[in-house]
């Protein structure tokens, strides 16, 4: 507990800078918007309810959409500034976040700017006009002090909901306090959620208080209380900037996606980076589609993908060729499409499998997975987040006909719930998962080889294909991890006893990785490995994983090791 207290505090300085950054920048431009469309929607009534129905309706769509609604709309723009002009925009990462909290912040500013206009007596109008002030002069003399302490009301408001949904930021590639509540449950660090809950609602107790001495001070026609209040938060907004300034631009920016393996990988490849001097920053949280075009577009610098999900997802391609043929085509296809250099493959396989619990399968007679077709009626199919939207599902479905009772979607770590409390009879799995064998799972075969292969391979971006830096601190991890220490690793951080974070279980492979020599010619796909609680080191352990009697992995090469013929050559390429 106290290292999972002290691993959130490490980060606590990089989440809340972003954090602050990413609100403060949404209300400021939220608010440059609404004062002029608010004065525009009082006088027009043609441009009020238009206004005020658009600002409303926004308010229906889910922040996570919304942020999310983004991405292609960037896409497209991208695609036309670089057409246009040679540079590309944004898709992921702060824009999206920022126009989705300003839309969704828009709302309390314009309905009680409106209102608070609306309700100014028209004696008062009628005397200002009367002593010939003109119409500006009449909004900002006797208009906008009258109406302050209103919309300084709906300012607070919407201040309060930006920030809360700035944690939302995280899947779409924007580091903000969100990161703490993401990955603290797919890794059940409840240290990390909690940590995460309170410092946003921390951060919003304090922007509401200071707009309320703001508010107090208009209320009051008070400069000094109005002043107190507004330099506070500018030096709060302004110390944030500096924060990330000093951070630097020239650091290296490691991505991973939303689930424990990934989170372990990019510590452990921030931390080689690290060791060669570079500054390195963390974009966690990233759906798989995501990930890939934030590395295509540079906004992440490297991060580590499977070559299963690459070959359907980016390639489109349905065809099954071997291990070594599949790598080579990815590598010269990213290379010719998007300029992304695949510096490797680490040295095991993460593959989808279909996974049942072992006494379940064995009352069912159930071995492979076509025998779960006349069976499938009957059953629940529990899945990861992304798994049934999958080329790779599509792919199982038709070679095996699968039509399931019911097919619920879980966060991966719930997924493992569901089906241990039989809310789910079949999931999902990844075959590099050590709960597999620690919760007495078995893996079905794949005979008609749906499944592609799913080497974990390290990916560069096109910006820094050729940084040798970055280059020489990753080049030892490729070949070196085999699936009995990824599994070990794994488990360090989804085990429900004697937890380790991320950052604990990445030190614990890199000196694994120490110690042994590099996974080639090694077991790629799990046959041989154990993991259990006994087998795996407790917090502040430092001994090494042992290895025996693993389960197979469900892969449908999961019967194969990594041979010397089998071996990608970019696995010995220097």
């Amino acid at each position: 507990m106290n290292e999972q207290f002290r691993e959130a505090w490490r980060v606590l300085p990089d989440y809340l800078t972003q954090h602050v950054i990413l609100s403060a920048s949404a209300l400021g431009l939220a608010t440059l918007i609404g004062l002029p469309l608010t004065v525009l929607a009082a006088r027009s009534a043609r441009v009020r309810w238009p206004a005020l129905a658009f600002a409303s309706v926004l308010q229906t769509v889910p922040g996570l959409a919304l942020m999310a609604l983004f991405y292609p709309a960037l896409l497209a723009v991208s695609a036309l500034t670089t057409r246009a002009f040679g540079f590309a925009t944004p898709a992921l990462g702060f824009l999206p976040a920022l126009l989705a909290l300003t839309l969704y912040g828009l709302l309390p500013i314009l309905r009680n700017g409106v209102a608070a206009l609306s309700s100014i007596d028209p004696a008062i109008l009628e005397a200002a006009k009367g002593v010939g002030m003109t119409p500006s002069q009449q909004l900002f003399r006797v208009e906008a002090p009258l109406a302050a302490p209103v919309f300084m009301a709906g300012l607070r408001t919407s201040a309060v909901w930006t920030i809360g949904a700035a944690t939302l930021a995280t899947p779409v590639g924007q580091t903000s306090l969100g990161n703490y509540i993401f990955s603290g449950l797919q890794t059940e660090n409840w240290v990390f959620v909690a940590f995460g809950c309170i410092a946003s609602a921390g951060l919003a107790l304090v922007a509401d208080f200071l707009l309320a001495v703001m508010e107090r001070g208009a209320t009051r026609r008070s400069l000094l209380l109005f002043a107190c209040g507004g330099g506070a938060l500018v030096a709060g907004v302004a110390a944030a900037f500096v924060g990330a300034q000093g951070a630097g631009s020239s650091a290296y920016v490691i991505g991973a996606k939303n689930f424990s393996e990934q989170y372990i990988l990019a510590d452990l490849m921030a931390e080689r980076v690290r060791a060669s001097g570079a500054s390195v920053r963390l974009s966690e949280g990233l759906g798989s589609a995501v990930a890939f075009r934030a590395l295509a577009s540079g906004d992440i610098d490297a991060y580590v993908d499977y070559s299963g999900t690459l070959w359907t997802n980016v390639m489109r391609r349905t065809d099954r060729p071997t291990r070594r043929a599949m790598i080579a085509q990815i590598t010269d296809f990213m290379k010719k499409r998007y300029g992304v250099r695949v510096l490797g493959a680490l040295g095991f396989q993460n593959a989808y499998a279909l996974t049942m619990q072992k006494a379940r399968a064995r009352a069912l007679g159930v071995r492979t997975i076509g025998d779960l077709a006349p069976l499938a009626p009957r059953l629940t199919l529990g899945a990861d987040l992304e798994f049934l939207e999958r080329p790779e599902w599509r792919s199982v479905q038709a070679a095996y006909h699968l039509h399931f009772q019911a097919m619920r979607s879980y966060n991966p770590t719930f997924m493992y719930r569901a089906l241990a409390s039989g809310e789910a009879d079949v999931i999902s799995a990844f075959s590099s998962d050590g709960r597999i064998a620690a919760d007495h799972l078995v893996t079905l075969s794949d005979p008609l080889r749906a499944l592609p292969n799913y080497d974990a391979l390290v990916l560069l971006s096109p910006r820094r294909a050729h940084d040798q830096r970055l280059i020489d601190s990753l080049r030892p991890l490729i070949g070196a991890i085999d699936v009995c220490a990824m599994r070990a690793a794994n488990y360090m951080v989804d085990r429900t006893k004697e937890k380790l974070s991320p950052a604990q279980a990445a030190h614990a492979l890199a000196r694994r990785i120490k110690r042994r020599a590099p996974a080639r010619g090694r077991a790629a796909d799990g046959e041989g490995c154990a993991t259990s609680a006994a087998t795996a080191p407790a917090a502040g352990s430092s001994a090494p994983p042992r290895s025996s009697g693993f389960a197979k992995a469900g892969s449908k090469r999961s019967s194969t090791s990594v041979d010397r013929r089998e071996r990608s050559p970019l696995s010995v390429r220097r």
